[in-house]
């Protein structure tokens, strides 16, 4: 039998001329080879070796069922539903903003799936960071990394200058930055107790996010059909009058929503980071899914459905509008315009949760993609101290300094500063969207390079690689959408610097990391060669004989269900 060179890059292992094998005994053969002492050999680059050090991560695994799931199910609910669909269903009008929320939820669900087959097979930290590194390019998982932890940082001051203005509606003559001094020490009260502090703080606060928004739906319906005391059947009047659509924005009002939607749905791929930290990925992965997919259809959607019912487009209070932002959430206007007293309080109440909320997301996300970043040589060393409790404090550190720009806020910039960060946020998403998609192609052409197919995985994507591909097609499209539209903003028909650089900045911030990285290490190659993926350190070990038998059982307990279990357990556990 002739032999060849096989790549099986493994921390402690030499790579050597061994007789050519195939399916099973060759997938068994690369992860007894992991287990080598002896020294990497040649085929990999530095980058290579370094990423695959991310899979040995002191991170501890405390993470339960119960928290993937409802962060999966409330954990992106945020800003972006909240406050920024004001400005959206300001440009876009009530049919825009659901056009642009369904194609991008499509998106999501896509990118989520073919995230959920990489995670459960590489359970490693990093997340798509360190499988960019592995399986596209080096220089592309260093621009994505730094993307990602710029985001992160981002988000965080970006929440508080939000809670400072949602705040404001109870007039209070007490200066902004009293409140969030208060915020960002309970955000780091949470993340002082690590992994398993962040879990069970967004357990609460998304517990109450889903609560919140389905109660605002039953409300909406309600006050839209003219059940409360004082008002009048509504219907779909404000889809005539002004309209579905923007006047002044047509096709191109229904682009501007799509940024904002990817930053809505940003945070969805902080489910990845978590696998690292995971107790059992294969049976929490699946489910935490499908609460993703059902997060996009009655917390985003039908949320969405009830707002452009019942509050119009032209709304002087919508964040944008010419009028004061000071009420911003058209979830407040909605309640304000029934005329119940208190209930905007309380739905206020709730947005300054779910900004603690998604704060404490920030800081989660960006200390593990820090540490990871340290760990493949991609930052520096010292962001990559984990302590014995598995918490990276120097980058949590670095998070909660880069979060004091938000006492900016009391500033009369507030709206600008928004806009700012919530642009540069969501094209970020964006990119960690094709990256994923991109990273998931890639390591299946791995696995054919090297012999294997899909049955030797815990969990397959049910998208497949065609979601993958859709994901990337429509993100370019997305991309160069928002291109058009930030050079030539809705309403007007000249060139608009400012608002083009608040809308594409992102996409210059991500290229000058990854042209800088190539530049930097005299790198002219555009992607690793399927043969030469690393595709098994890190992996998580499986007895293919026991999942197939398990898998089985499975199958069979799922035919002797009632079809009315059928339907939950497909759709929802």
């Amino acid at each position: 039998m002739q032999k060849k060179k096989i790549l099986y890059a493994c921390a402690g292992e030499r790579i050597g001329m061994r007789q050519e094998l195939t399916g099973w005994a060759k997938f068994k053969d690369g992860f007894k080879r992991q287990e080598s002492d002896e020294i990497i050999g040649e085929g990999l680059t530095d980058a290579q070796k370094a990423a695959i050090r991310t899979a040995k991560s002191p991170l501890q695994r405390t993470l339960k069922t119960r928290h993937l799931l409802m962060i999966a199910m409330g954990g992106g609910i945020g800003t972006g539903l909240f406050v920024g669909s004001g400005k959206v269903l300001r440009t876009g009008g009530p049919a825009g903003i659901l056009i642009g929320y369904i194609i991008m939820g499509a998106v999501l669900i896509c990118t989520i799936f073919s995230l959920a087959e990489l995670a459960v097979a590489f359970p490693v930290a990093g997340s798509f960071t360190t499988y960019a590194t592995r399986f596209i390019d080096p220089a592309w998982g260093f621009a994505i990394g730094w993307n990602c932890c710029i985001q992160w940082l981002i988000i965080l001051p970006l929440e508080l200058v939000t809670a400072s203005m949602v705040i404001q509606y109870w007039n209070t003559s007490i200066n902004p930055d009293a409140w969030i001094a208060i915020f960002y020490c309970v955000i780091l009260f949470i993340n002082f107790f690590g992994a398993r502090g962040y879990a069970e703080g967004e357990f609460f606060f998304s517990s109450i996010k889903v609560l919140t928004i389905v109660g605002f739906c039953i409300f909406g319906v309600i006050y839209n059909c003219g059940g409360i005391k004082n008002t009048e059947y509504i219907g779909g009047l404000y889809w005539s009058e002004p309209g579905a659509f923007n006047s002044s924005g047509g096709f191109k009002g229904i682009c501007s929503v799509f940024v904002t939607a990817s930053f809505s749905f940003g945070g969805s791929e902080i489910i990845g980071l978590t696998a690292s930290e995971s107790l059992t990925p294969r049976k929490s992965f699946p489910k935490a899914i499908k609460q993703i997919f059902w997060r996009i259809m009655i917390f985003y959607i039908s949320a969405l459905t009830v707002v452009g019912l019942c509050v119009p487009y032209t709304s002087d209070e919508l964040l944008g509008s010419t009028g004061s932002a000071t009420q911003a959430s058209p979830f407040v206007i909605a309640v304000q315009l029934a005329g119940i007293k208190g209930l905007p309080s309380v739905v206020n109440s709730v947005i300054l949760l779910s900004v603690m909320s998604v704060g404490n997301t920030s800081v989660y996300g960006c200390s593990r993609f820090m540490s990871a970043m340290a760990e493949q040589g991609n930052a520096p060393k010292l962001f990559g101290y984990i302590d014995k409790s598995g918490r990276p404090l120097v980058a949590i550190a670095l998070n909660f300094l880069f979060g004091l720009l938000a006492f900016v806020a009391a500033s009369n910039k507030q709206e600008d500063i928004f806009n700012w960060l919530l642009s540069l946020s969501g094209l970020c998403t964006i990119f960690a969207w094709v990256t994923i998609c991109w990273s998931h192609i890639r390591f299946r052409s791995g696995l054919s390079a090297h012999g294997q197919s899909t049955k030797y995985l815990s969990f397959v994507s049910a998208t497949g690689v065609l979601g993958s591909y859709f994901t990337i097609v429509v993100s370019i499209l997305v991309l160069m959408a928002q291109f058009w539209v930030g050079l030539y903003p809705v309403g007007e028909h000249t060139p608009n610097a400012t608002v083009f650089f608040q809308s594409y900045l992102g996409f210059f911030v991500f290229f000058g990391f990854y042209f800088g990285y190539k530049i930097w290490k005299k790198d002219v190659i555009l992607f690793i060669r399927a043969a030469d993926m690393d595709i098994f350190t890190g992996r998580k070990e499986i007895d293919y004989d026991l999942l197939q038998q398990e898998l089985a059982e499975e199958r069979t307990e799922f035919k002797a269900m009632p079809f009315h279990k059928k339907v939950f357990k497909f759709w929802c556990n």
